[in-house]
């Protein structure tokens, strides 16, 4: 990010960044605008009372406008700025949209040829590597497997290689680390990463544009392709077709692909069976849930590299009191050390920690006290049948909705991993994973549905508060 500011306008705004991901309740809304707020933000710049803010295209600008402007505004008056400040958000007409891809054109005996750095628009980022990497139990498998990846891109065995794992467990951080290490051994090869959402984007924009050629030539001519949140290309069918060829094309090329998703290739729900079949081609490892020893050296770790760490008694607190996901321990962490370096004064002890951890500590306690059976009971309750009914196989509308709706609150409200709900269900994981996006979407639309889940949540003394995201 090139910032345009001076020295007090630059510290305002890093301070106020800290303030506003401070503020934000899940793991996921603060790894989500860390992101957005490091790497689309190409340019800041400040007259007067207006601080402009260019990002990488008009959809990014759009996004941080409605998403983030007034927070961001209160966050930069807390931070010491005026309260008649203006924030603007445009798109920086100096980048283009699309993809770049640089060409050096090398001579050699009147030949030219073409060196190609792909750089995507998710650039990696630094300390994700497999130094910081903290393994144990829980990730060691996928934690080779990555090295492997990394060490031999395109060997048979490791290709494609596919990462799934429940929210905040290191897939994301392990996949950049493939990319870092490889672009470490060899410069020059040219490494891709984005999300499945933005390669749909990417693929209607060049649609839109008939630049199909070029799209195709792009994401056909890298060395890596690392693709995060695989499941959420059962938004088109088309891109599904295009990615299915490009997919062929770097695999016949012998050039590496690392994807990650939230659930196996098996159960992904709206996925082409030719594109899953592909995905299981290679190696497929899971990362689960942290143990105690794997969550206090992850902690240490991160701690090593704070401004202002934390002392120990503060890190095994949070690994005995935060044990669904690393990005939790994490934000719990970075929310430790914020107090510490705004409020050198206050003594940090279990009850300043009991407060200031109020919202993390309560959603695993919530998570815990919750079993998948008293959900089942308490839904089956409600719409007047039994446990045995929401078990069944049978497929009538009355007992439809109230299963789907277990499995939505299971999914929603528990720790549990998907095995372990489609165990409780006896049902396969694809068939959870649906019923759960079938109510997903009739809760947007269905008052009354609404209303009878608000009832059965608050009979089980859950809030949507305790909501998982």
């Amino acid at each position: 990010m090139d910032l345009e500011m001076d020295e007090q306008t630059h510290l305002l705004w890093e301070k106020a960044k800290e303030i506003f991901i401070s503020t934000l309740n899940s793991s996921e809304e603060k790894s989500q605008a860390e992101r957005y707020l490091n790497s689309i933000i190409t340019s800041i710049s400040k007259i007067g009372n207006e601080l402009k803010i260019l990002a990488s295209s008009s959809y990014a600008a759009e996004l941080l406008q409605s998403n983030y402007a007034l927070k961001l505004k209160s966050c930069l008056t807390l931070a010491g700025d005026t309260e008649d400040l203006k924030l603007t958000f445009m798109a920086d007409e100096r980048v283009r949209t699309k993809v770049a891809v640089s060409e050096v054109a090398v001579e050699n005996n009147n030949s030219v040829t073409q060196n190609k750095s792909f750089v995507s628009t998710m650039p990696l980022k630094d300390d994700y590597t497999f130094d910081e990497f903290v393994t144990g139990l829980s990730n060691s498998w996928a934690y080779a497997a990555a090295k492997g990846a990394a060490k031999e891109p395109g060997k048979k065995g490791l290709n494609p290689l596919f990462i799934h794992g429940g929210t905040g467990l290191g897939k994301t951080h392990l996949m950049q680390a493939i990319g870092n290490d490889i672009k470490s051994r060899s410069p020059s090869s040219s490494v891709c990463y984005l999300t499945a959402e933005r390669f749909l984007n990417d693929y209607v924009n060049h649609v839109s544009n008939h630049m199909m050629q070029q799209f195709q030539e792009r994401y056909r001519s890298v060395d890596v392709l690392l693709v995060d949140d695989v499941q959420f290309l059962n938004r088109g069918k088309e891109s599904q077709q295009e990615f299915f060829n490009t997919f062929n094309s770097l695999l016949e090329s012998g050039k590496q692909i690392v994807m990650t998703s939230d659930v196996a290739p098996k159960d992904l729900p709206g996925i082409e069976a030719r594109l899953i079949s592909r995905f299981e081609w290679g190696n497929v490892q899971e990362i689960e849930a942290p143990s105690y020893e794997t969550r206090l050296a992850i902690l240490k770790k991160k701690n090593e590299s704070l401004e202002y760490p934390v002392k120990e008694e503060v890190i095994k607190y949070i690994a005995s009191n935060i044990k669904s996901h690393v990005r939790a321990m994490e934000g719990a962490l970075a929310k430790i050390e914020v107090m510490i370096k705004y409020h050198p004064e206050i003594e940090i002890n279990d009850d300043i920690l009991d407060y200031a951890l109020k919202d993390f500590i309560e959603k695993e306690k919530t998570r815990k006290k919750v079993s998948i059976q008293e959900i089942q009971l308490t839904v089956a309750k409600k719409f007047s049948i039994s446990l045995s009914q929401i078990l069944s196989k049978e497929k009538t509308a009355n007992l439809v909705t109230p299963r789907q709706l277990a499995m939505y609150i299971a999914r929603k409200f528990t720790s549990k991993s998907l095995p372990d709900i489609a165990g409780e269900f006896d049902k396969t994981h694809a068939t959870i994973v649906h019923g759960v996006k079938t109510i997903t979407k009739r809760l947007d639309v269905e008052n009354d549905l609404r209303d009878i889940l608000d009832n059965i949540i608050s009979e089980l003394g859950l809030s949507m508060d305790d909501k998982l995201s």
